[in-house]
């Protein structure tokens, strides 16, 4: 499924010498929500996620479709968490 993502905003930094947190905030094409994602890495190379939404509550059953494309198109996935790389002062 292509979905087209519009990245507001995204930003990383390092927790300690090795850790890694960022996020990404978005909106898919069609979604009334906008989206945050919080990436965290303990070595900068694997990395887990968390999702929610960045205004208000919104629809459940949204925020599980999208934790679903997430979980699913490596091309979106891998969008969101190259925004939040770019963001990270080098």
């Amino acid at each position: 499924m292509l979905v087209n993502i519009e990245i507001i905003r995204a930003e990383m930094r390092r927790e300690d010498e090795k850790s890694y947190i960022g996020t990404t905030v978005f909106r898919a094409e069609g979604e009334k929500s906008i989206y945050e994602v919080t990436f965290m890495s303990k070595n900068g190379k694997d990395w887990d996620y968390s999702l929610h939404f960045t205004e208000q509550s919104g629809d459940e059953e949204e925020l599980l479709r999208m934790d679903e494309l997430l979980e699913n198109d490596d091309d979106v996935y891998d969008k969101l968490l190259d925004a939040a790389l770019d963001a990270f002062p080098a």
